[in-house]
């Protein structure tokens, strides 16, 4: 069992029994969570409901097809949570124009029945890899804008503030001699606002590695859009 296994769900679309009893008892023994659905509604139904993390498709399905399910997750306003879902599209028809139609209108693969349950396995788990490392590009990119903009912000606090303090130790140094007996406390503030200046350099320190941080990670980026799959809404025939 890969231990990735039973932290993915499958939902299985296909109005023939056999098949839908076939891959939920195999894939169910290796550790996948499996929902089933026998036409293309419950199937709509399930997705909105459980999002699954990849569905297995039938392109004939009573009700609403499967090019017409898959047109619907890749462009639907009620998918856009789960719109880039793999989508393993199966037929018992080995047509080139079929093929090529679910393939533009958004499906990540397509299989011709009968298939071999070790094959389809082996592309099942491709998919899910691809997805989550397209799902750890974007965490990392929302991790390099998030570093960007609080060193950003505490950088613009820091300069803003280190210049306010620089203006009253100037100011308290120029009052020092003419303030008498007050000399002392002029003193004591000109001191106070000399160690605030210090502890702002120490925190300047820490920005450092969070901008540091956001470099390291731009040097190993990925090109996010060159792994997201452009889509093509043309009509199912």
């Amino acid at each position: 069992m890969n231990s990735n296994d039973s932290r993915k769900k499958i939902l299985i679309a296909d109005d023939e029994a056999m098949t839908l009893e076939f891959f939920e008892v195999m894939l169910g023994n290796l550790g996948f969570e499996t929902k089933t659905a026998r036409d293309g509604a419950e199937a709509l139904d399930l997705l909105a409901r459980w999002k699954p993390d990849l569905i297995l498709l039938d392109n004939v399905l009573p009700k609403v097809s499967g090019w017409e399910l898959t047109r619907a997750i890749r462009s639907g306003e009620n998918f856009r949570d789960i719109a880039d879902i793999p989508i393993v599209m199966f037929s018992a028809m080995d047509d080139v124009k079929d093929k090529v139609e679910g393939l533009e209108l958004g499906a990540d693969d397509y299989i011709t029945k009968p298939f071999n349950f070790s094959e389809v396995l082996a592309r099942i788990r491709a998919l899910l890899r691809t997805r989550e490392l397209v799902g750890q590009i974007e965490r990392r990119e929302e991790r390099i804008r998030l570093s960007e903009e609080i060193a950003d912000r505490v950088l613009f606090f820091v300069k803003t503030l280190g210049n306010t303090l620089e203006k009253l130790t100037a100011e308290a140094s120029g009052l020092l001699p003419e303030c008498g007996t007050a000399g002392p406390f002029v003193d004591h503030t000109r001191k106070e606002l000399a160690q605030a200046l210090a502890q702002l350099d120490e925190l300047n320190a820490v920005i450092e590695p969070l901008k540091n941080e956001a470099e390291n990670l731009k040097k190993g980026d990925t090109a996010l859009p060159a792994l997201k799959k452009p889509y093509k809404n043309i009509s199912a025939s």
